[in-house]
This record gives structure tokens, C-alpha cells and sequence, in this order.
């Protein structure tokens, strides 16, 4: 397998599907593009980027070509087992399965305000309104989560799946720019964040080079 994949500091979707293959144990290659560097219009109109119209992640796995990175979890869901990524309990993977879908067409004011870069911590400022309300229904999320199912697992259903994929990049989103989140929602951000693999994520973007300046400015108020 080939995942292609777009800056470690920025891209939060790459990073998705990267947890997604790591947690999948199967090996594959990993080749990060800059984004938008001078070549990156020329790069996305290439053969293998042509099925996800350039967007990054985009997984290979021989003939077989998988972007998005919720269909890439469901792709090695399939492959590997499905143990793997969801709950074995019903009801316990309804939620998941929901969470996930919800972290993935949702959210839109954290995502457009608060850019994912794991090199930087910004000093706080308060969110927007519409930013609460994002943070205020994860917090719901994310407690329900941890109620029903999260049993004595650090995670959101007790064992690192899916679900904590979905939220990982929204972590570091939360330590970047110093956001309000629930008491209770801190260990669980500090057991994503202190994951081996979210480790390893980390390390490759503080060995990156490249800057993006407009991911690197701070929030505004």
C-alpha cells in the first residue's frame, strides 16, 4: 500500500488517514507532498492523484485507489477487520460510527479558525461564538462517549479506534490555540496526544522544513 499525504504540521486529513493505516498493522508507504509549494498545481494533476482531484490523503493499494479519509478507515476496516477500528458492541458502534460522520461534515467553524499546526502553541484567545458551540457539542460528544462505552479504556470507547482518529487532529487543535475544553476532556486529550502513533505523527512534523505562513498565525479574537 502507498498513502500519499500532505505536510505533518498542517494536514489534518492526511493525518486521519495515516492513524487510520497505522492502526490498520498493515505495512505501506508513506509519501508526503508539500502543499502548496510552486509545484503543487502541476503535482495534483498527475495520474496519481487524478481520482481524488488532487486532495490528500490518497490511499494505493494496488489497483484498488481510496481517498477520504473516513472511507479510508472503512477501506481497512474491511481488510483487516472491523474489530480493529469499531466497538464490538452494537450500540457502542452506532455512537462511534455516528461520531465519526458528524467530526467528518461538521464542525466547520473550529476547522476554518483554527487551522491544525502541531509546531505551534498560540497564547489563548477567547473563541468566537460559533467556536463554542463547535467545542460545546464535541464536549457533549465526547462525554456521552466516554459514559457509555469508555468503560476503564483511556479512549472514547475504552480502546483506541476509529472514533479517536476522527478527533485526533481536533486535539492538537485544542493545544494549539489554548482552547476552553471540560476538565474531564483533558487526560482523554492528553492519551490521543501521548498515542505511540500521534507520537510518531509528531515527530515527523517537527522534522519538517517547510512553512505555511497562513497556517501559522495565531487566532483572533
Amino acid at each position: 500500500m502507498k498513502l500519499i499525504i500532505g505536510n505533518k504540521a498542517y494536514s489534518s486529513w492526511s493525518l486521519r488517514g495515516w492513524l487510520a493505516c497505522k492502526q490498520s498493522g498493515l505495512p505501506f508507504e508513506e509519501v508526503v507532498v508539500p502543499l502548496y509549494d510552486q509545484d503543487w498545481d502541476r503535482r495534483r494533476e498527475g495520474d496519481e492523484f487524478a481520482p481524488s482531484s488532487g486532495k490528500v490523503p490518497i490511499l494505493w493499494d494496488g489497483e484498488a485507489v481510496v481517498w477520504d479519509s473516513l472511507a479510508i478507515v472503512e477501506y481497512l476496516a474491511d481488510k483487516v477487520g472491523r474489530e480493529r477500528f469499531w466497538p464490538a458492541d452494537e450500540a457502542a458502534r452506532a455512537m462511534a460510527r455516528s461520531m465519526a460522520a458528524e467530526m467528518h461534515s461538521s464542525f466547520a467553524a473550529l476547522r476554518r479558525e483554527h487551522s491544525m499546526n502541531i509546531r505551534q502553541i498560540h497564547a489563548p484567545v477567547p473563541p468566537s461564538e460559533a467556536v463554542q458551540h463547535d467545542l460545546l457539542r464535541m464536549m457533549e460528544l465526547w462525554a456521552q462517549a466516554r459514559a457509555r462505552f469508555g468503560g476503564n479504556g483511556a479512549f472514547l470507547f475504552g480502546e483506541f479506534g476509529a472514533a479517536d482518529i476522527m478527533f485526533a487532529p481536533v486535539c492538537t487543535r485544542i493545544i494549539t490555540y489554548s482552547l476552553p475544553v471540560a476538565r474531564f476532556a483533558v487526560p482523554y486529550i492528553e492519551a490521543v496526544l501521548t498515542h505511540p502513533f500521534m507520537q510518531d505523527w509528531i515527530a515527523g512534523a517537527q522534522e519538517e522544513e517547510w512553512v505555511i505562513e497562513q497556517f501559522e498565525q495565531p487566532a483572533t479574537a
